[in-house]
């Protein structure tokens, strides 16, 4: 792009205002400050809303769109979803989010930061069929899955029991036998960037086993916070 004057008397003078490199190196700028400041401003709600079908399945955006509107009615945030089921958005804040799928399943997320100006969606699914276990995922703001290893090591039954002494150990592990499957129910907190797992399995086995292994078993939740960019266990 370029410019045409005239100095004095004499013939047009060219002026080169930008270079074509200049140009798109300005608009790239721009375009970086634009995806910035969209970044920082973001929402559960708009998170929400964009998540793509291949992630949601049981609900359509329109659904989705649906639920957030109602809530910022304050009306019962409920909607017929995909399957010809209600679902409905329990509680919506900035940050968070709960979801009651279906019946049996809920859903729960939390924007967690990973920089000063970039966050990533925590995911969890539960399913309560009867017994409750949840799987927990993690995202970019615009739905790209990343490697959960990197944010989170989810806890092992082990972590649930107290230390037995020599005098029980023989029959905790006859009781162990019983609970060989592992079921945890994990939470978001929607006041703080902290995560809970309850063991579940209790609910599994048969409440006499249930009774048995109770003492045994610590008396709360695990608790993990988000620092560092990352889940660390704080018990």
């Amino acid at each position: 792009m370029s410019s045409t004057g005239k100095v004095g008397k004499g013939s047009p003078v060219r002026v080169p205002i930008k270079t074509e490199a200049m140009r798109k190196k300005i608009i790239g700028v721009i375009a970086c400050m634009l995806w910035a400041g969209w970044s920082q401003a973001q929402e559960m709600k708009d998170v929400f809303i964009q998540m793509p079908d291949s992630v949601s399945g049981v609900l359509t955006k329109v659904n989705r769109a649906d639920c957030v509107d109602f809530m910022a009615s304050d009306m019962k945030a409920q909607v017929t979803n995909r399957y010809n089921r209600q679902s409905e958005l329990k509680v919506l804040t900035k940050d968070y989010l709960l979801l009651q799928a279906t019946p049996q399943s809920t859903w729960e997320m939390k924007l967690l930061p990973v920089s000063d100006s970039t966050e990533i969606v925590c995911f969890i699914r539960s399913v309560c069929a009867p017994v409750c276990d949840s799987r927990v995922e993690f995202y970019t703001t615009d739905w790209q899955p990343l490697v959960r290893s990197e944010y989170l090591i989810p806890p092992v039954a082990d972590s649930f029991f107290l230390p037995a002494d020599s005098l029980h150990a023989d029959s905790l592990a006859v009781l162990r036998k019983e609970a060989d499957l592992t079921f945890l129910r994990a939470s978001l907190s929607p006041d703080d960037t902290s995560l809970s797992y309850t063991y579940t399995t209790l609910d599994f086995v048969r409440k006499e086993t249930a009774e048995k292994l109770r003492p045994y078993l610590r008396p709360l939740p695990l608790r993990y916070e988000w620092s560092g960019g990352h889940f660390q266990q704080k018990n």
